[in-house]
């Protein structure tokens, strides 16, 4: 998957991403002392946990910036349970908007948490894998392959 990268304030992760993709200007720099490195370091290691098996949700704080529909859109994304895979329609009639199905998309492009907000479990009507704000449709397909291998492992122990 390669390496990520962290911005955290004291009130939150503000953005994170692949180190082989640009952060947004500004973004990587935000990470500051004091209360935004401890939150960068908690960040840091629920992923390292997520991606060794360990780990389901996050708790660490998010901060993400966005509009009002943005931040509706990834509370729900948020709700998603691990290892389950939603069509951005039931993301727009969780936020009450069923007919924003194309803003909703949108909104996932725009989420600045990949991985914290699991935009990778909300996939086409037909189930197909469609766009990925994180990177790419095969890193999407990754993650949604390890969640799945996570809860075999656990189902099998």
């Amino acid at each position: 998957m390669g390496d990520m990268w962290l911005a955290a304030e004291p009130q939150g992760v503000v953005a994170s991403g692949w180190t082989r993709l640009e952060p947004a200007p500004g973004e990587r720099e935000r990470t500051m002392g004091g209360d935004a490195l401890e939150v960068a370091e908690w960040a840091a290691a629920e992923l390292r946990r997520y991606f060794a098996g360990e780990l389901r949700s996050f708790s660490v704080p998010l901060a993400p910036r966005g509009t009002a529909f943005q931040r509706a859109v990834w509370d729900a994304l948020r709700s998603i349970p691990f290892g389950e895979r939603v069509a951005y329609r039931d993301i727009a009639a969780a936020v009450g908007r069923p007919q924003a199905v194309r803003a909703v998309g949108q909104a996932n492009r725009a989420n600045p948490l990949p991985v914290f907000i699991p935009c990778h479990r909300v996939v086409g009507a037909d189930g197909r894998l469609v766009g990925y704000a994180g990177a790419n449709v095969d890193l999407k397909a990754w993650l949604l392959h390890h969640e799945a291998n996570v809860l075999r492992a656990q189902a099998m122990a």
